[in-house]
């Protein structure tokens, strides 16, 4: 794949995108895919995994699906062993798995706050956990978490849980790309904003708070995971990447 002026390359490569049946996450698996590497394609949803693997294999890719909730260590445990079985190696992770719950903090149930953490917050830590101990034992690899803007700049509205799960993400990222930095392991956080959504009323309300006057689109997300998954970002770690049109200085 071409971006501009920049060639990445990524031939010999398995990759492994978490939450990659729909949106940013697809948009990434099929990135890479293009790119050269051989994806192995996570989602809860069993249907929307095969549908984003044959995809891939449909352009000529190499792809394998594969159904796991990443909040449950062992299903995540699960997962990283069938890539292993698949591929042989693990040399880059996606952990783009996440879902939002919008309710008033004092109408926020326990249980909906918790499944958001777990998801969220908890998946990317099983499968960083999991998955780094694999690229130790192999020399090295590099991973990208997604987060977002309202995790440490622009708290959206009635979004605590995804706010303080987001924020913990971009936490959890710099703490595991000091931890893992000796074994050759790069972690970065991607934090996206008002990406193009089915949601017309959503799009229409977050216009206005872009200095770029337009929203973003998967595929932009998906350009930036890719440079931080490439050799040219072979010096960078630990770091949280806004991808927001501007938003967040305005």
């Amino acid at each position: 794949m071409t971006l501009g002026k920049f060639s990445v390359d990524f031939t010999g490569r398995a990759a492994l995108v978490t939450g990659a049946g729909m949106g940013i996450g697809r948009a990434t698996a099929m990135a890479l895919a293009q790119s050269g590497a051989s994806v192995f394609v996570n989602d809860i949803n069993p249907d929307n995994a095969a549908r984003v693997a044959e995809e891939i294999r449909a352009m000529g890719g190499t792809a394998s699906d594969w159904c796991a909730d990443v909040a449950n260590k062992l299903a995540a445990g699960s997962l990283i062993e069938a890539m292993r079985d698949a591929y042989g190696r693990i040399d880059i992770v996606v952990n783009a798995a996440g879902v939002e719950k919008k309710a008033s903090l004092m109408k926020l149930d326990e249980w909906d706050w918790r499944r958001v953490l777990d998801i969220n917050l908890n998946g990317t830590f099983f499968i960083t956990q999991l998955a780094g101990r694999v690229m130790a034992e192999e020399g090295g690899g590099v991973m990208v978490n997604l987060a977002s803007t309202a995790g440490i700049a622009l708290p959206r509205a009635d979004s605590a849980a995804y706010a303080a799960s987001k924020a913990g993400v971009i936490g959890f990222t710099k703490e595991a790309a000091r931890f893992f930095a000796t074994s050759g392991i790069r972690i970065n956080a991607v934090c996206p904003a008002n990406i193009d959504s089915e949601d017309e009323y959503l799009n229409a309300e977050n216009l206005g708070r872009i200095p770029q006057n337009r929203l973003g689109k998967p595929e932009e997300v998906a350009s930036v995971i890719l440079f931080l998954c490439s050799d040219a970002a072979s010096y960078i770690t630990g770091q949280a990447i806004f991808v927001d049109g501007g938003e967040s200085m305005a």
